[in-house]
């Protein structure tokens, strides 16, 4: 987009008169009341088109942590030693919460 250089500017007093009716119409804009849904609500009732999970069960199997992994003190997450930023006493810290 081009630009005149030469054009006279306005000067604040100028723009400010005119930019009372837009910020009028601002204001009522913002006042204007918003629907706030509850997104636990919308998902429940949302439900996917052939899939009735409803007779599955989930089955995992779980380990106990070995022998090169630690539960980090911050985030509780086991994680590989090579994750290990530092020890706080005897609390292990992980490189992602340091």
């Amino acid at each position: 987009m081009a630009t005149d250089y030469d054009a006279p500017r306005k000067n604040d007093d100028e723009s400010s008169e005119d930019s009372i009716e837009e910020l009028k119409g601002r204001r009522n804009e913002a006042a204007a009341p918003t629907v706030d849904e509850d997104e636990a609500e919308v998902a429940d009732g949302y439900e996917l088109p052939g899939a009735d999970l409803s007779g599955e069960e989930l089955s995992v199997r779980v380990l106990p942590r070995q022998a090169d992994e630690f539960t980090c003190g911050s985030c509780f997450l086991v994680k590989h030693r090579s994750q290990i930023d530092h020890v706080e006493g005897t609390v292990i810290i992980c490189k992602e919460c340091a």
